[in-house]
C-alpha cells in the first residue's frame, strides 16, 4: 500500500488591487459559465478547482466590521 500525498493544512489570505479582484472574478465567471475547472496561484501555490465544488457567500459582522467571503469548497480526491 502508497501512501497518498496530503497536503500540509493551510489558511491565509492575500489581497489585490482592484483591478487584479475584478480580472479574477472575471476570470472565475467565465470558468464556472463555460463549465470548466478554475486554475488560480495563490502565494506561490497552484490550485485547481474542480466542476463538482460547491460555491456559496458567507457575510459575516464583528462589532463595526463587516465581510463578505466568495467561496468555493471541494474535498481532494
Amino acid at each position: 500500500m502508497t501512501k497518498r500525498n496530503v497536503k500540509p493544512e493551510r489558511d491565509l489570505e492575500k489581497e489585490y488591487s482592484k483591478k487584479e479582484f475584478v480580472a479574477k472574478l472575471r476570470r472565475l465567471a467565465d470558468s464556472i459559465e463555460q463549465n470548466k475547472r478554475f486554475r488560480i496561484q495563490i502565494s506561490g501555490e497552484r490550485i485547481c478547482v474542480p466542476l463538482d465544488a460547491v460555491f456559496n457567500i458567507e457575510h459575516e459582522r464583528e462589532g463595526k466590521n463587516e465581510e463578505i467571503e466568495f467561496q468555493m469548497k471541494w474535498v481532494m480526491p
